[in-house]
């Protein structure tokens, strides 16, 4: 695998979120499960968010971290960082299993991406290989993400398309944090978060879950 140049999802991919089937709830609900408490803020888009999922095919666990803020000289103009902790193991090893020769590294992106409301997307840009604690050389594809945040769960419901194994792939962030401004993170307030355990599946079209 080896890294991909930027891609914009644009037109296509917006349509592609819309059409898409809806995926097996319990998909979703494990992925929330594994999540930390939610933090809202002023700001419905900036801040920390992070996602923490196992691709059950590949053997791979995948924790994002979005960095997102906004561009002072326009707005709707998201800037920041993806990180991605990345290993193997089983389903069980929702954290990294002692280092016995398999992968174990995380990637940094810069990125970049467009609010239009509650819908964003967010795109990495470039990669480097932040740390690696187990396995060999490390080929990366570059993730790109879409989706719209619903503020009463604090979540960021979103597919990625790396053009490579992530294709439509359901990814759900939970903001953790309002990040570094201060003003932001006076602002916060305390949320309490009861979600469903899953979203009731529909043969409809519209929304991710």
């Amino acid at each position: 695998m080896s890294p991909r140049a930027r891609s914009t999802l644009g037109v296509a991919g917006l349509f592609a979120l819309l059409v898409l089937p809806r995926v097996a709830p319990a998909t979703v609900a494990e992925q929330r499960a594994r999540l930390p408490p939610p933090k809202a803020c002023d700001d419905p888009v900036a801040g920390i968010w992070v996602s923490h999922q196992y691709a059950p095919r590949r053997g791979i666990w995948d924790q994002f971290t979005l960095t997102i803020g906004r561009d002072p000289a326009d707005k709707k103009r998201l800037v920041g960082t993806i990180h991605n902790h990345v290993w193997a193991g089983g389903k069980e090893d929702e954290q990294p299993p002692p280092c016995e020769g398999h992968q174990d590294y995380v990637v940094v992106m810069s990125a970049e991406g467009e609010a239009d409301g509650l819908t964003i997307r967010y795109d990495g840009l470039d990669w480097k290989v932040e740390s690696q604690t187990c396995g060999g050389r490390v080929g990366y594809n570059i993730d790109h993400f879409v989706g719209t945040i619903d503020p009463a769960l604090q979540e960021f419901q979103s597919l990625n398309n790396d053009g490579g194994e992530a294709v439509n792939e359901p990814t759900v962030f939970r903001r953790i944090s309002c990040g570094d401004d201060g003003e932001l993170a006076a602002g916060a307030r305390p949320v309490v978060l009861t979600p469903p355990p899953f979203q009731p599946p529909s043969s409809g079209c519209g929304g991710l879950f």
